[in-house]
């Protein structure tokens, strides 16, 4: 009975697992799933796309080997090349905000920008290393022309928008800081640089707005005084030319006058040769209005020929 029952109790592994086959078969198929992931991780790892707009710089050991311009799909070894990216369209870059002097001796706070790409990746990386480098090379340089250039300008000169010289000033800095770069080999090119701002110092404001109030106040001074002198000019003229006139009015009145009277004595003349009797007794009328009014006292002869007529005698 015990015999029997321990033979119950023995197990055949072989039937219960299914045989060694399937162990096998499993385990070539873990394998293949492994080597499978390795190899995409592989792929992925080592390929790379290069997009529209930037370049792609292959390193190998620090070393520039390869620089990828055209966007696509592109490798690089495993383990011992790597690859960075570097910006292939225009960036804008803020300067700092400097002080300069200018030809008349003032200073103010000059903020630009400017605008500018990477033209050959592989000078830049060998002389300013990282984007941050050149920008910071780029901005000596700005720094440098905008101080010369100001330099020669007047304040006004630079903050007035009818007389200013910015846009050729502009052209000027762009240019030369170009030259600058070209002849370092940096690799980088300036597209524009253009002025955001102009101002004053904070500890030369009030100075300055003081003595532009005088400069003002004496401008329109010397406005009202050349006012002034051009009024009296223009008066003393007139008066001169009224006078002028007056006098020639004068002139030709008198001559009008006296050729009047010659052809009213010519006239009277003419009138009282035909009757000299009355010519007598109205002159001597006409003389008795300039010497006789209501208090005059004329003492004469009674038969004095004077005043016959006063005393009613007319013939």
């Amino acid at each position: 009975m015990r015999r029997i029952m321990a033979d119950q109790k023995i197990i055949d592994f072989k039937e219960r697992t299914g045989g060694t086959g399937n162990w096998r078969n499993y385990t070539k198929l873990g394998m293949f799933l492994i080597l499978l992931i390795a190899v995409l991780v592989f792929i992925f790892t080592n390929v790379f796309i290069v997009k529209q707009g930037e370049y792609k710089v292959i390193r190998q050991f620090g070393e520039v080997v390869r620089i990828i311009e055209e966007p696509g799909l592109s490798y690089k070894f495993p383990f011992v090349q790597s690859v960075t990216t570097l910006p292939k369209y225009q960036m804008t870059y803020d300067v700092s905000q400097a002080e300069i002097n200018t030809m008349d001796k003032k200073r103010i706070l000059i903020d630009n920008y400017a605008i500018w790409r990477i033209e050959d990746p592989k000078k830049m990386i060998s002389n300013a290393r990282t984007v941050q480098g050149a920008e910071s090379k780029m901005e000596e340089f700005i720094y440098s022309v905008v101080r010369s250039e100001l330099g020669r300008l007047n304040y006004d000169e630079i903050i007035n928008d009818e007389n200013s010289s910015r846009g050729s000033l502009n052209d000027r800095v762009t240019k030369r800081v170009n030259e600058l770069l070209t002849g370092d080999n940096y690799g980088i090119m300036v597209t524009d640089v253009r002025m955001k701002r102009t101002d004053l110092p904070e500890e030369n404001e009030q100075s300055v707005f003081t003595r532009m109030i005088s400069e003002r106040q004496s401008k329109a001074q010397e406005y009202l005084s050349m006012g002034d002198a051009e009024k009296n000019r223009i008066i003393a003229q007139t008066d001169r030319e009224v006078k002028e006139i007056l006098a020639k009015a004068s002139a030709d009145a008198e001559t009008i006058r006296g050729e009047g009277e010659g052809e009213a004595a010519k006239v009277y003349n003419q009138t009282f040769s035909k009757d000299p009797e009355f010519y007598s007794m109205f002159r001597t009328l006409e003389s008795y209005k300039k010497t006789i009014n209501g208090e005059t006292v004329i003492v004469l002869p009674s038969d004095s020929p004077y005043a016959r007529l006063l005393m009613g005698y007319t013939n």
